[in-house]
């Protein structure tokens, strides 16, 4: 017991400054308490990275399609076909590559279906396979909330809050005092023993991910508590979530929401018995107001939205990042609003992009791999922060 105290405290050392002593108590202390429920985090994240590409891949055979040498159906012709079939066609994926397939959703039977479609020859694929879904879905479950609903999600999230602490700490334990050991803390000497490598792996691989780590945990703690939330919104220029509500300005959100709905009752009303226009010239029509070749999806009018509203994946900027751009259209292709990503104030971008941010999707495959590695070095620091102590435990005992 008393040399397990001794591995959890130590005096202060000469010339050592009193901020770097404290870091060092408070790194040790939070990373034990911490260090199982972070490398879970960290775990799981990066199984969750290559959601997309591993359902994809486990759908392989519906995904990816040999494009015909027969031109490809236009919108028109898939809604005609599905209606002699019974299926009323709602929305539409239509992906930026030939050699995918497209995604329809519809309605059959009074329930709503969403299949793979082969726009070359006209053929339902079938729907997407749930094991790989089922999976992600548990893996998902334990990385927000260790599968203990509430309780797990407030462990989570104090381990989170508690890991960017961590990240804090680490860093001004990381830097040197003279610029002469800076050297020392960039590299890690392989050829050293197995305690120095070790350390020198948890030393330089944490400074090195220091600023991916702590975004990626911040935008995490950003789902989990609202008070941070409410901090990134208003430090965006964003107004308070608590006090949106008393905000009688002109930008009342709840005014323009007020005012949309209203319109859209309007529209509902007086274009009931008219002809709806055509999906091609609602796409052609929303091609000039984006005139840009991108992942597209576009969703027909319904009973909750009378309007055709078309969204594109913008990646035509600077570091190809997926920003979405909307453009909508009454039942008729009379233009209503256009949505520029670019156009958004910085809180609303943030508030858009808070989960692709997060997961890494943000910047397509790219972005994934290395958020992946990112995160597998996470789940390395725990692990040989641990080693630190333990020898130092072994060696004190």
């Amino acid at each position: 017991m008393k040399s397990l105290f001794k591995t959890l405290y130590r005096k202060r050392r000469k010339n050592e400054s009193l901020i770097k002593y404290l870091m060092w108590m408070m790194h040790l202390w939070l990373g034990l308490l911490s260090s199982i429920v972070v490398l879970i985090m960290c775990l799981t994240g990066c199984l969750y990275a290559f959601k997309n590409q591993i359902i994809d891949l486990y759908n392989s055979d519906k995904v990816y399609i040999s494009p015909g040498s027969s031109a490809s159906r236009n919108p028109d012709q898939i809604q005609a076909e599905l209606l002699k079939n019974g299926k009323e066609l709602t929305s539409l994926l239509i992906p930026e590559s030939k050699s995918r397939s497209y995604v329809i959703s519809y309605k059959e039977n009074q329930l709503d279906k969403s299949s793979y479609y082969n726009q070359y020859t006209g053929q339902i694929l079938g729907q997407a396979d749930t094991g790989a879904n089922r999976f992600f879905e548990i893996v998902l479950d334990i990385h927000r909330n260790l599968m203990m609903g509430n309780v797990g999600r407030q462990i989570v999230g104090a381990s989170v809050l508690i890991f960017c602490l961590l990240l804090i700490s680490g860093f001004i334990l990381w830097l040197p005092k003279k610029l002469k050991f800076l050297k020392q803390g960039l590299t890690v000497k392989l050829k050293a023993k197995f305690q120095r490598v070790n350390y020198d792996l948890h030393n330089t691989l944490g400074f090195y991910t220091f600023l991916m780590l702590f975004f990626i945990a911040v935008t995490g703690l950003y789902v989990t508590y609202p008070w941070v939330k409410n901090a990134l919104i208003v430090s965006l220029g964003g107004s308070s979530i608590d006090h949106i509500a008393e905000d009688k300005s002109e930008d009342d959100p709840f005014g323009v929401l007020m005012e949309d709905m209203l319109q859209k009752q309007n529209e509902k009303k007086n274009l009931k018995n008219t002809a709806s226009a055509s999906i091609d010239k609602i796409l052609e029509l929303s091609n000039k107001q984006l005139p840009y070749t991108a992942v597209t999806s576009i969703e027909l009018p319904n009973k909750e939205n009378p309007r055709y509203v078309v969204i594109k994946t913008n990646t035509q900027n600077f570091l190809g990042m997926m920003l979405p751009d909307e453009v909508t259209f009454d039942k008729t292709g009379v233009f209503k609003t256009k949505e520029l990503f670019s156009d958004r104030p910085l809180n609303k971008q943030f508030t858009a992009l808070a989960k692709p941010l997060h997961t890494g999707e943000i910047m397509g495959l790219p972005s994934i791999i290395l958020y992946f590695m990112v995160s597998l070095i996470g789940c390395s620091l725990p692990v040989t922060g641990f080693l630190i102590w333990w020898h130092r435990f072994k060696k004190t005992k």
